[in-house]
């Protein structure tokens, strides 16, 4: 009886594992537990209460990712067990919002999206170009830190933080310090922003990536060819299989009205009736499953907004606002006593500095005091120093007077003998012109007499031709006969007589010859110009953008497309075109 009692009451529990993306829970559950019962406790742990965003997603005995049924036993499921190890869940998003900031309202549900999305974006599940993961970089330092600082946020704090998916790392020729210096950059403008207020800016970022909340199945056509399907919170969207990115063919939740599958095949019907079945094949009919419950679930949140909130959820959204009213009352609050004590700080230090001030002006004035006592001195002494001077340059001056009397006499004296010398002078002068002047007469008288000669001469001539030439015998000329000069030359040398010629020569004429310029050629040096060398800008390196890079460039930037403008252009024209489009795919 003691036995069968000890069976009955004996239970045994299994133990279980489950990681959220910040914390790691474990339980211990009996046999018969459901998963709704599993779930149920997760989220009282954690206090949550949007609960119809997530899932417990575990690995199947083939390795593939499962999501619990809450309707079964857990150890009813495919689970991979290990001996030595706890049964192992994650606990996951596995529905995503359409607009983030009107539908998340617990602090816990944005965390939880946030870290989710965070971690989807470093592991490059979710595609977001190099330039938006920085400012993304610099939102979630805000929430993990709060508010840059200079000194506890010094160069190289953040090198180990995971703050950019390896690809953008290893695309461009930046060091880590260099991509820091970015996302502090970034991040300073962030100042004063809560941390729960930094992780829903995140989010509003993030959910405009194309790649956000959207779930890829790998699926045929009819014609056999190779494409995406993908389910997200807005429908049914088809992607060509090398574009994960932009999508061809898009059907709103709006335009489905029932899906169902057969083995590998999944028919969806239109709300159009005269529309054809959208149909389309999966490799598995796993897949098709997975894709059925993803579908039911996104479809019911995707009617539940738009209809009126359920009293729960008002409810929350009630206590959300009241507790976001309080944290900003609590942290006005707090910045009010930040800014007293700042006051208070700024008022002991401006006392502290007028004190300061008083001492530096006390000192300052004995320095004034020991300064204009020395000034004093110094005056005194310059006092005397001047009368000293002034009686040195009063015995200076008496002696240059003097010295200056007996110049004046000297200048007299060398005045007075000047003007002997000038009368000399033009004495000498006035002789000179005396003298000139009887030279001229004496010139006068020689040529007269020269004159007179030559008219003798003449008449001696012509006394030779006549017949009586005795006047030659007796009276020769003064000058002899140039003939018998002659024949007497011939003769003897001895008994010759030289003849000069006076020229008539001004001592003062004009040498400008003296001052004339030598020509000479004048050599022009040409200034040659000096070519700047352009040196060439040495740009990073960087490696080839990748498939999701080019593309987002083409499709995305170039074109200046957003997601919601490529669902609108997909979505176009009847349901029946656009499946005939999806069949000619």
């Amino acid at each position: 009886m003691l036995l069968i009692l000890e069976k009955i009451f004996y239970v045994q529990y299994v133990n279980v594992r489950v990681l959220t993306m910040d914390s790691e829970l474990e339980f211990a559950i009996q046999p018969n537990t459901s998963g709704k019962q599993l779930f149920d406790q997760v989220v009282k742990t954690i206090a949550l209460r949007e609960i119809w965003f997530f899932g417990l997603q575990y690995t199947d005995s083939k390795d593939f990712p499962c999501w619990l049924k809450l309707n079964k036993k857990v150890l009813g499921q495919d689970i991979k067990k290990n001996s030595s190890q706890p049964l192992t869940f994650k606990f996951r998003a596995r529905f995503f919002p359409e607009e983030v900031s009107e539908e998340l309202i617990q602090e816990i549900t944005q965390k939880l999206f946030f870290l989710q999305v965070k971690e989807s974006i470093l592991t490059d599940e979710i595609y977001c170009p190099p330039e938006t993961c920085v400012l993304l970089a610099s939102y979630a330092m805000q929430a993990k830190h709060g508010d840059f600082n200079d000194e506890s946020h010094r160069p190289g704090s953040l090198v180990n933080e995971r703050l950019l998916p390896k690809r953008v790392m290893e695309q461009f020729q930046l060091s880590p310090e260099e991509w820091e210096k970015r996302v502090i950059n970034w991040w300073k403008e962030h100042r004063g922003m809560l941390k729960e207020e930094a992780m829903l800016e995140y989010l509003k970022i993030a959910q405009d990536l194309e790649m956000y909340g959207v779930n890829y199945f790998d699926i045929r056509n009819k014609k056999g060819t190779e494409l995406y399907l993908g389910v997200d919170a807005l429908g049914l969207n088809i992607y060509d299989k090398q574009d994960k990115l932009t999508p061809k063919i898009g059907f709103p939740w709006s335009e489905i009205r029932n899906i169902s599958f057969n083995d590998k095949k999944f028919v969806i019907k239109p709300m159009e009736k005269k529309s054809p079945d959208f149909i389309f094949y999966a490799p598995r009919l796993r897949i098709n499953r997975r894709i059925l419950s993803l579908c039911m679930g996104n479809h019911e949140l995707y009617m539940r907004r738009r209809k009126t909130d359920s009293i729960e959820v008002q409810q929350m959204k009630a206590q959300a606002q009241e507790e976001k009213l309080a944290r900003l009352q609590e942290r006005e609050r707090i910045q009010a006593e930040i800014e007293r004590r700042k006051q208070a700080e700024q008022e002991r230090e401006a006392m502290r500095r007028k004190v300061e001030d008083l001492e530096r002006s006390a000192a300052e004035a004995r320095r004034a005091l020991e300064d204009q006592s020395r000034i004093t001195k110094e005056l005194e002494e310059k006092r005397k120093q001047a009368e000293e001077a002034q009686l040195r340059l009063k015995q200076e001056r008496e002696e240059a007077e003097r010295e200056h009397e007996r110049m004046m006499e000297r200048v007299r004296y060398e005045q007075e003998e000047k003007d002997k010398i000038v009368q000399e002078i033009e004495q000498a002068r006035r002789l000179a012109e005396q003298k000139a002047v009887e030279a001229q007469q004496k010139e006068n008288e020689a040529r007269e007499l020269e004159e007179q000669l030559r008219e003798a001469k003449m008449r001696v001539l012509q006394a030779q031709q006549q017949p009586n030439n005795h006047y030659y015998t007796e009276h020769p000329g003064e000058y002899g006969n140039p003939m018998e000069d002659e024949s007497d030359e011939d003769e003897s040398s001895t008994t010759r007589n030289g003849r000069g010629i006076e020229l008539r020569t001004n001592e003062y004429a004009s040498r400008h010859e003296e001052n004339r310029l030598t020509a000479t050629t004048k050599d022009h040096n040409m200034k040659r110009k000096l070519e700047e060398e352009r040196k060439d800008l040495r740009r990073r390196q960087t490696k080839a953008e990748t498939r999701e890079d080019k593309i987002y460039r083409e499709n995305i930037i170039d074109k200046s497309i957003s997601k919601y403008q490529t669902l609108k252009n997909i979505r176009q024209g009847t349901v029946k075109r656009r499946i005939d489009e999806f069949e000619a795919m």
